[in-house]
């Protein structure tokens, strides 16, 4: 794809990373490389991003179904693709309002592909980073009424912040903000497989990017302090609610996440 103004081509991004892993267009060569050389070490990590949208995908469609929320604020939103939060939403909800977020100058020239509502639902994209939940909380208030429950979804992106105390701490901020019977949704890399872990580390260490940081499936858990965890609690991104089919057992990967509600 061609150079967009803003956007740095020569320094991998984790969303342009994963954009490829999905098998997506919108990435650089510099990006395919570092996902090459993940890959080479890693071999796992295609199942482990594919799984990893299949469970949000599920989580929205849960949240929107089942638990009657309409309203989401999915920030760390990565490049558009199938099956985004919207869309899923508003299939079963054409009321859905939802706010994207995500620091990517590439994601805002996509944006147009994340603000496709439907008539009678809504969707707004900013660009900010997570670690200043403020600035978050204060635009997503133009689209989302906070004094209805709102789902949180932070998939993938905590381990963004290498620090755990501030990642646990952007986490309380931005649950404090919401009301009862509202959710969150998190899922994170994990530290359940040594050669995951070992193939981050060179990745951190050669691409100039931002490093990414694989938690203990009990520090992803940390997140969820004082919700109520739905079950099946913190699991590998494959074991929360699978869907049963015709297909053998999903592979195990090494990403971990759950669900919880705000009392």
């Amino acid at each position: 794809m061609g150079s967009h103004p803003g956007v740095d081509t020569t320094v991998p991004h984790s969303a342009r990373i994963w954009n490829y892993l999905l098998g997506g267009k919108d990435n650089y060569p510099v990006d395919r490389e570092a996902g090459d050389r993940i890959f080479t070490t890693f071999p796992g990590m295609v199942d482990m991003a594919r799984h990893s949208r299949y469970m949000l995908t599920r989580v929205v469609r849960h949240l929107a179904g089942e638990a009657g929320i309409r309203q989401f604020l999915d920030i760390g939103t990565g490049l558009p693709c199938m099956d985004n939060t919207h869309e899923v939403a508003q299939r079963l909800a054409p009321a859905s309002r939802i706010v994207y977020v995500d620091n990517d100058p590439l994601v805002l020239v996509h944006a147009q592909a994340l603000l496709k509502s439907s008539p009678e639902g809504a969707t707004d994209y900013i660009e900010a980073d997570v670690r200043d939940p403020g600035a978050i909380l204060d635009e997503a208030a133009r689209t989302l009424d906070f004094d209805r429950p709102v789902a949180l979804l932070l998939m993938g992106i905590l381990g963004l912040i290498e620090d755990y105390g501030e990642a646990r701490s952007i986490v309380r901020r931005l649950t404090a903000a919401l009301p009862s019977g509202s959710y969150l949704a998190a899922y994170d890399g994990s530290t359940a497989d040594p050669a995951y872990v070992a193939s981050l580390e060179r990745h951190n260490g050669r691409s100039g990017g931002v490093p990414y940081t694989p938690r203990s499936t009990e520090r992803i858990a940390g997140y969820f302090e004082g919700l109520e965890l739905l079950e099946p609690g913190v699991v590998p991104v494959t074991r929360w609610r699978p869907e049963p089919g015709p297909w053998p057992e999903p592979p195990p990967v090494s990403c971990a996440g759950g669900v919880a509600r705000k009392p």
